[in-house]
């Protein structure tokens, strides 16, 4: 599978999620956000995830749907869903589909030994299903605010 790039479209998607099964056909018409996160109920994961939390009605009122993506399990997710009162779904992605698709996979220094991880990445999705806007290497400050703006100048 080849890594998807600004301006395709994306191929048609199917995971599971804490809603229900991600189907990305059936979005077109809507915009989505997929941002990647390395683990649950990790200091940086658990700030962007409160962000896109508390930024979730502004997404809403652009039609724009978020989705969470990492590894981790269905269960894994649920807990970190009700542990911080999360509005959006989490998809997992235990077999790393969608993280090769997206190409987010990365060599990672944790604690001075190297370990195969997930970049945080986060990726704009438009109407028609095209690819419009990437982030890689994410910082968490700020960048639900960014997200939201680039979702906003998608919908004028």
């Amino acid at each position: 599978m080849t890594t998807i790039a600004i301006g395709q479209p994306l191929p048609p998607l199917t995971a599971e999620t804490t809603h229900g099964l991600f189907d990305s056909t059936a979005l077109r018409g809507r915009p989505f956000v997929l941002y990647f996160y390395p683990k649950d109920n990790t200091p940086g994961c658990t700030t962007e995830a409160q962000d896109f939390r508390d930024r979730h009605a502004q997404f809403q009122a652009l039609g724009c749907d978020i989705y969470g993506i990492s590894r981790d399990t269905l269960k894994s997710h649920q807990d970190f869903t009700d542990r911080q009162s999360l509005s959006f779904p989490l998809i997992s992605d235990p077999d790393e589909a969608l993280c090769a698709l997206f190409g987010v996979m990365k060599q990672k220094n944790m604690y001075g030994k190297q370990v195969r991880g997930i970049e945080r990445s986060t990726f704009l999705v438009d109407r028609q299903g095209i690819l419009v806007q990437e982030w890689r290497g994410v910082r968490v400050p700020g960048h639900a605010d960014e997200v939201l703006q680039a979702a906003h100048n998608l919908a004028a």
